[in-house]
């Protein structure tokens, strides 16, 4: 699957791996994060080359996803927005980490090529509570001395649905403006004071990319196939850095996943000099006790295949892999944890 067709996915479902598929892989669903999709994508086609087994995924937001997933109606979710441990004992469920990666400010504006322009944390928070209106506003300014700034009016994007990419990006603006905080705080779907809603990272793409004046937030996998300008951001340290492997991997690199109850961790405003400051990670979420062994057992199988053989399509993608010691604690914890019959329903090891 080319990066193209990734660019122009449909909104709602989508289907990974498409074509003749075996009765079996066509029981193999899942559904939620756009976030994660491009990688996915990637790591479906080629594992349905690989396999004959192809995943049905629908690209419907984080959201989305945990509600099909606690429903049953799917065999998988993906989230960017961690469940908490007693949501998960009270569901049924498990989680794990399946890749990380950043959530870029972008921008469009005449003249501005990404890597331009930078913003802090506080001056983002602004933008998106409607309180910068134009583009030449002095805390701007104050940012990119000597950058001729043009007068064109803000139009902010955000995300209409239920997102974990909402949820971070919102996370860091609790964390760096008290304002926003005590305003709007985070979830995976918020009051947003202004601005024009879209589904999805495909949806804010779309938006920003042809709306003079626009300012989103998205995957940066999505920023780059669509050619979208981000900014730079100041980050925890106070240093301004752009997105980029090396400083989405120096945010991630804080994870302490051993110590994480449900494997619940938040990477937004880490520390570093290299740091990115909008980090996060895509989870998978299943049933401990699923319906449909099978279908689990040949979803495991794929998530297996993907730490094992996905690590250089995700870094082509400019995504973090999972670093081999913690996808070793999550064969420890997810084998035994996703059961039938007494036993576990496979062994990802």
């Amino acid at each position: 699957m080319t990066m193209k067709l990734i660019a122009r996915a449909a909104l709602a479902a989508t289907v990974l791996g498409a074509g003749a598929a075996s009765a079996r892989a066509a029981d193999i669903s899942g559904a939620g994060s756009t976030f994660i999709y491009p990688v996915f994508a990637k790591w479906a086609d080629t594992y349905k080359k690989d396999t004959g087994t192809g995943i049905n995924y629908q690209s419907i937001g984080s959201g989305g996803g945990i509600k099909q997933i606690k429903a049953n109606t799917v065999t998988f979710g993906a989230t960017d927005a961690p469940l908490a441990e007693k949501d998960l004992n009270d569901a049924g469920l498990v989680q794990w980490p399946m890749i990380m990666g950043g959530i870029v400010p972008v921008v469009n504006l005449d003249g501005v090529k990404a890597g331009d322009i930078t913003l802090d944390g506080p001056t983002l928070a602004k933008l998106f509570m409607g309180e910068i209106n134009t583009w030449n506003d002095p805390a701007i300014a104050k940012l990119n001395p000597g950058m001729k700034l043009p007068e064109t009016a803000v139009v902010v994007v955000h995300r209409s649905d239920g997102s974990g990419t909402t949820f971070n990006f919102t996370d860091y603006l609790s964390k760096v403006s008290a304002d926003w905080k005590g305003k709007v705080g985070e979830n995976t779907a918020v009051e947003w004071p202004v601005g024009l809603g879209a589904k999805g990272n495909e949806g804010v793409a779309q938006n920003v990319g042809n709306t003079k004046g626009a300012v989103g937030y998205v995957e940066y996998a999505y920023a780059k196939q669509n050619n979208l300008v981000s900014t730079k951001m100041v980050n925890h340290d106070g240093k301004a850095v752009a997105p980029a492997m090396d400083t989405f991997s120096s945010a991630a690199a804080n994870a302490d996943w051993e110590h994480a109850p449900g494997f619940y961790q938040i990477l937004t405003d880490q520390p570093g000099a290299q740091s990115w400051p909008i980090t996060a990670s895509t989870f998978v979420v299943m049933h401990k006790e699923p319906k449909d062994a099978a279908a689990s057992a040949e979803a495991l199988k794929f998530f297996s295949w993907a730490f094992k053989n996905g690590t250089k399509e995700a870094e082509a993608l400019d995504y973090i892999p999972i670093p081999p010691k913690v996808v070793t604690l999550i064969d420890a914890k997810v084998n035994g944890s996703i059961m039938a019959g007494g036993k576990p329903v496979y062994d990802m090891k």
